[in-house]
């Protein structure tokens, strides 16, 4: 967590390139799946970049930011066969990256605050969960998904 103001201004603008770059990186492998469904290096990149999005998102504590990255990837990870996703839950988890765009652009420069109805974000969570099955149910990543922010 930042210890000023100062240091949030400081950090917020390289996040939010480094985020950027994160998203279009995994629009780009989306889309490729969209062409080739069993690209498995293109599952594999959308996971990387997902985590690392999550973790950088962290070290800001933009926590509903960093979570929904998360439980993206864990979704993607965990499905039974990775390698069918078909047009319906691959425009799901586009849903989700064009949110996670949007969310990052709603950051208040000044004070670090995302200010936000997370209902939008279990609303695709759970869309994303009925269109790629899932491996085990009783595992899922934790997460306060219904907190303010």
């Amino acid at each position: 967590m930042m210890n000023s103001a100062n240091e949030w201004q400081t950090a917020l603008p390289e996040f939010l390139l480094e985020a950027e770059t994160l998203l279009a990186k995994s629009e780009e492998c989306l889309s490729h799946l969209h062409l080739i469904r069993n690209d498995s290096d293109a599952i594999d990149c959308m996971k990387l970049s997902l985590t690392k999005l999550a973790e950088k998102a962290d070290s800001l504590a933009l926590q509903a930011i960093s979570e929904f990255s998360r439980h993206i990837q864990y979704l993607i990870a965990n499905a039974v066969n990775p390698l069918q996703l078909h047009d319906q839950a691959l425009d799901a988890l586009h849903a989700c990256l064009t949110l996670l765009a949007w969310q990052l652009e709603l950051i208040d420069t000044r004070t670090g605050e995302l200010g936000l109805d997370e209902s939008e974000q279990t609303t695709l969570i759970a869309t994303v969960a009925l269109q790629i099955p899932q491996k085990n149910f009783g595992h899922k990543p934790q997460q306060r998904l219904h907190h303010a922010s």
